[in-house]
């Protein structure tokens, strides 16, 4: 297929500049149309509001079944809207590729094929006078609602077909009195009793329309002619464990980013919430805490994972690598997160960025070893370090010398230098992947720890590893 991205801000054209497509930057309309009607696209890719999409699209339509596939992509890249063309499914397919590629969220609205994720799926509840005007009961909704979106309405069968609730664009349920009047509510109302045989339409249809274990969100509004109430379906909360990468967004997989865009609530170290800013909105819960306080937040997000909430848990890096995917799976382990949905969201390792930065280091057998003895007493260290000498592994050294430990990456280094010689190839990449990267290459012999800080990763080469064109290489052991 022969796709298309077209972007007007500087924001749509990163975005857009991810995807494997070829890229427009700048007149969107000019572009749209003269490539529309040089017909050499199949699929047009918009990082445009749809309402602006549509305008200029709308005069170009003439066959769904010739007409290109068109995929709308918000500002935020939280959405892949299939807009229209690409008939028996183009532009919805596209939009689940663009989503996919993005972290973002297929929107998919016909009628065949519902992928429209709406959260935690709300169905508002309506009742209305044989005479409500449709924005007399759009009002009512709006209110009740409060911004949020709702999935479904439900109703009282008497008033399925009322244009008023037919206008609302949603699909309807409908409830005969009696199923309504079985329904506990908080709101009864005689009159309505009187009127149509039960105490309650808005409240009652909401909860039987969202199912078993439904929580009324938004008892009954109304005006003169309308009733309102809004219900979630019960939802089983999750936890998402996800590895931001090691800083910058480039390194960022597209599961993580959806893993955060999609939850309620993200917790994490402050800075890594500050790390994720370009993926939050204002409708999540953020929740940073200070260093140090692992295990509060692993309990923060499996407490607010138990309440029906989606959470993420974001790390730098790995969320299983020295990070907090194990914290949380041990504690999960209580009665009370046996019924939460955790996933495991990976990342790419500062291991893996300090040694992209350097060249291919990693190539063959190697070990990660973390130097802090906060919490692993230093003569385990020490044999482990012993073990990875002695086994002529390459040595990926994380938190590897602070001010309060300033003796352990020159024991290490001594350790290993035991076992290979004092030419092997040694780096230290600070702020691997991030703004103001730094990479110093030298030799087991000359290398010196003192440029080296917490936010540093050393790689220490085996006895094969050699430089090459000034990259640090550690054969495979393929023939050349």
């Amino acid at each position: 297929m022969r796709v298309l991205s077209v972007s007007v801000t500087e924001a749509g054209a990163a975005h857009a500049r991810g995807l494997p497509y070829e890229h427009v930057h700048g007149s969107a309309g000019d572009t749209i149309r003269r490539r529309w009607a040089a017909g050499d696209v199949d699929a047009f890719v918009l990082f445009l509001a749809v309402g602006a999409a549509v305008r200029i699209v709308a005069p170009l339509l003439a066959d769904k079944r010739t007409d290109p596939a068109v995929v709308c992509v918000d500002e935020a890249a939280r959405f892949a809207i299939a807009v229209c063309g690409g008939h028996q499914g183009g532009a919805n397919d596209l939009a689940r590729s663009v989503a996919a590629a993005l972290g973002a969220e297929p929107v998919i609205t016909t009628a065949s094929e519902v992928g429209y994720s709406l959260g935690h799926g709300l169905v508002v509840g309506v009742g209305c006078s044989t005479h409500a005007a449709a924005h007399d009961v759009q009002a009512v909704v709006d209110q009740a609602l409060a911004g949020r979106r709702a999935d479904a309405v439900a109703t009282i069968d008497r008033r399925a077909e009322h244009p008023a609730v037919l206008a609302l664009g949603l699909p309807v349920h409908a409830f005969t009195a009696e199923q309504l009047a079985a329904v506990d509510v908080p709101s009864p109302s005689d009159a309505v009793l009187d009127a149509v045989g039960t105490p309650s339409v808005a409240e009652a249809a909401a909860l039987l329309a969202a199912g078993p274990g439904a929580a009324l969100v938004t008892p009954k509004h109304k005006n003169a002619t309308a009733t309102a109430a809004v219900a979630r379906r019960a939802t089983k909360g999750s936890l998402a464990l996800v590895g931001l990468g090691p800083g910058s967004s480039r390194h960022r997989t597209a599961a993580a980013a959806a893993a955060v865009r999609h939850a309620d609530v993200v917790i994490g170290y402050g800075p890594y919430i500050d790390q994720c800013a370009d993926l939050l909105h204002d409708g999540q819960t953020r929740i940073p805490s200070p260093i140090g306080d692992e295990v509060v937040r692993a309990k923060q997000a499996l407490a607010e994972a138990a309440e029906g909430k989606r959470v993420a848990l974001v790390c730098s890096g790995d969320s299983g690598v020295y990070a907090m995917a194990s914290i949380a799976l041990e504690l999960a382990s209580d009665d009370a997160a046996i019924e939460i949905d955790i996933e495991v969201v990976p990342g790419v390792t500062a291991a893996l960025a300090a040694a992209a930065a350097v060249g291919a280091p990693l190539g063959h057998d190697h070990c990660a070893v973390s130097l802090s003895d906060l919490l692993t007493p230093w003569p385990v260290i020490e044999r482990r370090l012993r073990a990875a000498a002695e086994g002529d592994f390459v040595v990926s050294f994380y938190n590897p010398r602070s001010q309060g430990r300033d003796w352990q990456l020159a024991q290490a280094l001594s350790i290993l230098a035991e076992h290979r010689p004092p030419t092997t190839p040694v780096a230290a990449v600070t702020d691997a992947g991030r703004p103001g990267q730094r990479v110093v290459l030298s030799t087991l012999a000359q290398f010196d720890p003192a440029g080296v800080g917490m936010t540093t990763c050393v790689l220490v080469g085996s006895s094969t590893t050699r430089m090459v064109n000034g990259r640090m290489v550690t054969p495979r052991g393929y023939d050349a």
